[in-house]
């Protein structure tokens, strides 16, 4: 593959990536810490019945679909002299981890008060966290503009990104000896205060050394269309939709194995250790680093097309082993096995985003990052409307509404089995075929880059 050499090749150095990364360490550790252990928490310690908990999540997603794009194109039309994405960075971070210990507290009574305790708090998890979040995230097609580049950076960022995945997985069982055991309530609570600790340190850096936003976009915020327009041009882009399916089946993968791990692990396994069922995760995520080299090859070599339906197929293959596994041994090899598709679907989400973001420049002749990380990680949060729903429709017809363990028969089990590969496995093949009619190919790619290229280099010499 023919890489184009440019000046920004030479612009960032390890440490310039390492400071960014920082961004997507504290968004990881936040992000997983609440997917993993918020509906075993209420499920199994508050004792909040399924159906209620589905209702708080399905609200939490249509929240998003307000908040999340407004907030995105907001931050593409927002002139100042900190830049578009800085001010909500700032803003967003030190809310996201104060809550990130209030969501542990919920009050004593009847359901309904703990359901609205527990929507509240998610609520404003959602809008203080996507603020920072889709800021951060628009800044990397900006900072890091040719494939190489990217890929590069993204290597890095991916390593740092799976050992924040490591560390939300593995540093709660240092707080919580078992995940379902009621006795061990206000251990979420000093484990939600590290984690805090953990995610304003992080961010922090991140601000202080990481940002770095181009001077040949700071005009872009007077261009920036209405934001109702900005949506809609962002759907009427066919990459873009194409890549919406296939964002919305990763996140539906990424959102569902850890949530249902600690009650598989329990039931399924017979583990009951949280650091043994943190331990199998954090494997998995071990295992992924390890292949995102190979995912970096991939990517030169096919493409951004290509190499996201390899993925994406590699991850439906490496999910068979959760139907049939049931004892610990089983248990490490199928999670460490799992890491091949994690590796792959981690690595392609945002190199596809940030091709598509340069064809829309062609386009358009701005940068609207903001726009489409808006509209990917609401695509994100519209995936636990799916993933609740799917985890509702099983606990409801193996009869489990609400949290007993023993009345777990051979039904939950099978239920539990499917949670973790029949459904991911129906779900990430719809994403193959949507990748199917991705339009940006290997060559389109190499055609857009030498455009965009030229663009930027015009930019430059204005300044």
């Amino acid at each position: 593959m023919n890489i184009t050499k440019d000046k920004t090749k030479q612009e960032h150095s390890t440490t310039d990536i390492l400071a960014y990364s920082n961004a997507y360490f504290a968004d990881v550790v936040a992000s997983q810490f609440i997917s993993f252990l918020l509906f075993t928490f209420y499920f199994t310690i508050v004792g909040l019945n399924i159906n209620w908990i589905t209702l708080g999540f399905i609200l939490r997603s249509l929240w998003d679909l307000i908040n999340n794009p407004l907030l995105g194109a907001l931050s593409d039309r927002t002139k100042s002299k900190w830049g578009r994405r800085k001010p909500y960075i700032i803003v967003g971070i030190i809310p996201t981890s104060i809550i990130l210990i209030f969501l542990w507290i919920p009050p004593a009574g009847p359901e309904i008060t703990i359901f609205i305790y527990f929507l509240i708090m998610i609520f404003l998890f959602e809008f203080f966290f996507n603020m920072y979040s889709l800021n951060t995230m628009a800044l990397f097609p900006e900072m890091y503009q040719n494939l190489e580049e990217r890929a590069r950076a993204n290597n890095i960022i991916q390593i740092i990104g799976i050992i924040a995945l490591i560390f939300a997985y593995l540093a709660p069982s240092f707080f919580i000896p078992n995940y379902t055991d009621s006795k061990y309530a206000v251990n979420y609570i000093y484990a939600g205060i590290f984690m805090a600790i953990i995610v304003g340190i992080s961010g922090g850096i991140f601000i202080k050394f990481g940002i770095k936003e181009r001077l040949e976009y700071l005009k872009d915020s007077e261009k920036a269309p209405p934001i109702i327009s900005s949506i809609k041009i962002s759907l009427n882009n066919k990459a873009f939709r194409k890549n919406l399916v296939a964002y919305f089946t990763i996140y539906y993968v990424f959102g569902i194995l850890p949530v249902i791990t600690p009650l598989y692990g329990r039931f399924v396994l017979h583990i009951e250790n949280s650091f043994i069922l943190s331990l199998l995760l954090g494997v998995s995520f071990i295992s992924a680093a390890l292949f995102t080299v190979f995912w970096r090859y991939i990517s030169l070599k096919f493409g951004v097309k290509n190499g996201m339906i390899i993925a994406l197929i590699s991850f439906i293959i490496t999910l068979v082993p959760f139907m049939f596994i049931n004892d610990i041994i089983g248990a490490f090899i199928a999670y460490i096995f799992v890491g091949l598709g994690i590796s792959g679907a981690m690595f392609f989400r945002i190199i596809a985003a940030s091709a598509i973001i340069d064809e829309d420049e062609l386009i358009t002749g701005i940068r609207r990052e903001g726009a489409y990380m808006g509209s990917l990680i609401l695509m994100n949060r519209l995936t636990i409307i799916a993933v609740f729903l799917s985890i509702s429709f099983v606990f409801n017809i193996i009869g489990w509404t609400v949290f007993n363990p023993k009345l777990a028969t051979e039904e939950t089990i099978l239920g539990l089995r499917s949670l973790m590969f029949i459904f991911p496995a129906v779900v990430l093949l719809i994403g193959v075929l949507s990748m199917l009619k991705f339009p940006i190919n290997k060559e389109r790619y190499e055609q857009i880059k030498n455009e965009i290229d030229r663009i930027h280099q015009e930019k430059r010499g204005n300044i």
